[in-house]
């Protein structure tokens, strides 16, 4: 696997590994998402459908649970989530209504 990092990982601080922990635990998140997704739309079978969703489900959750944690840590995340997340309308206009 290649490295999570950019630039030396001696030259990072603690806060920014960790966050490049969470940013690299939602990638994989969000991919199983996509792959749970695909699989569950593909099979005729019911049982193994309805099991397939429930586990995209769990990846959802844990998705968004790494989603709270980087807002907690982040004050740029917990601008951009405040002005974009549970909003109504064209996203690219929020911005430009807010301004």
């Amino acid at each position: 696997m290649a490295s999570m990092y950019h630039e030396p990982v001696e030259d990072l601080p603690q806060q920014t590994r960790d966050i490049t922990r969470a940013i690299q635990s939602m990638k994989e998140e969000l991919e199983a998402i996509d792959w749970y997704n695909q699989r569950a739309a593909s099979t005729q079978d019911q049982a193994l459908k309805n099991l397939l969703i429930h586990n995209r489900d769990e990846e959802i959750e844990h998705a968004t649970m790494l989603m709270e944690w980087l807002r907690r840590l982040m004050p740029e995340f917990d601008e951009e989530m405040r002005t974009y997340l549970f909003t109504e309308g064209p996203l690219e206009t929020i911005e430009a209504a807010g301004s």
